[in-house]
């Protein structure tokens, strides 16, 4: 009995003693199985986000004029921002985005929604038309903006826009190549509804699923009649958090702009949003990467304080959206 004891005690103390290096083992292999996954996307992330922003905002305070190294004899303080929000052209570009959203973030908005309604009532091949909108917004602006230009909006008698109006004995329009009248604005706009409606619809969908029926079947109850009354009385308020959402993504988005207009407008003063402007500013004849650079951080900034403010304004994040 004493032995059995001594050796009960034995492994008593073995498990006690291995039961915290085991515990450590696991932890440490949950660590690095956890900075195995993370580390690689922190890094991406470090390198191509951080660090360039933070030497962008470096520049900004310098007249660095084709060289992202100053010295600090070239030190300006804020007159690169002063300059930026003085610049008449900087101030147009600003105008031009302007006119672009007050286009772009409500048509893609309703064009999302109403073919998320429409769709989601389908019961015939749902994947397949869910699917062929969809997939524009797997393709490439620069393809997308090839293709409008080169085959579908180029101007000239046989393109595909033209040869339509031809039909109906309409003289073909230079769409990409006078300011006056602004065709261009119709061939900016139809190529991002394009690429992005699809996107905005899967959001849509998914929220429209999760809707309870039982709503509905007691708004029928009540007496409500399918269609518009279910749709402004149900629908669209379970839509509130989604819909604030998806129009705080498409105003980003437009602020983004940029693929579309350097190719298919090039550098017309009248259609020029700011990131276009930017990049001649930065890039082009003169290289002023410090003023670029402010230019820059005062566009995020006033992205970042309009999507507060949107945000603010329409509810997002409230209690009751959760």
């Amino acid at each position: 009995m004493a032995v059995s004891a001594a050796t009960a005690a034995d492994a008593t103390a073995g498990t006690g003693e291995h039961a915290p290096r085991a515990r450590r083992g696991g932890r440490r292999r949950t660590a690095l199985t956890f900075w195995g996954f993370v580390g690689p996307f922190l890094i991406g992330l470090l390198v191509f986000t951080i660090i360039p922003v933070g030497w962008s905002a470096y520049l900004s305070f310098f007249d660095a004029t084709n060289t992202v190294s100053p010295t600090p004899e070239d030190f300006v303080g804020f007159g690169n921002y002063t300059a930026m929000l003085t610049d008449p052209a900087f101030q147009d570009s600003l105008v031009t985005f302007t006119v672009f959203a007050a286009f772009i973030v409500p048509v893609t908005f309703a064009f999302s929604l109403g073919l998320a309604l429409m769709l989601n009532r389908v019961r015939f091949m749902r994947a397949f038309f869910r699917s062929v909108f969809f997939l524009p917004f797997a393709c490439s602006y620069v393809v997308a903006a090839l293709v409008w230009k080169m085959s579908i909006f180029n101007g000239v008698r046989y393109g595909l826009a033209n040869t339509v109006l031809d039909l109906f004995g309409v003289d073909e329009i230079a769409w990409l190549f006078r300011p006056d009248p602004p065709w261009f604005w119709l061939v900016i706009v139809s190529l991002r509804l394009w690429i992005q409606v699809g996107f905005y619809m899967i959001l849509f969908i998914a929220a429209l699923q999760q809707i309870p029926q039982h709503l509905y079947e007691a708004a029928y109850v009540d007496g409500a009649k399918p269609g518009r009354q279910t749709f402004w009385h149900i629908t669209l308020p379970q839509l509130r958090a989604t819909s604030v959402a998806v129009l705080m993504l498409i105003l980003i988005a437009a602020y983004q702009a940029f693929d579309e207009f350097l190719l298919l407008v090039g550098t017309m003063p009248s259609a020029r949003p700011p990131l276009v402007y930017l990049y001649q500013t930065s890039l082009g004849m003169q290289q002023e990467l410090g003023t670029g650079s402010a230019g820059a951080l005062i566009l995020a900034l006033l992205i970042a304080i309009v999507t507060l403010l949107q945000g603010k304004f329409l509810g997002f994040g409230n209690s009751e959206d959760r």
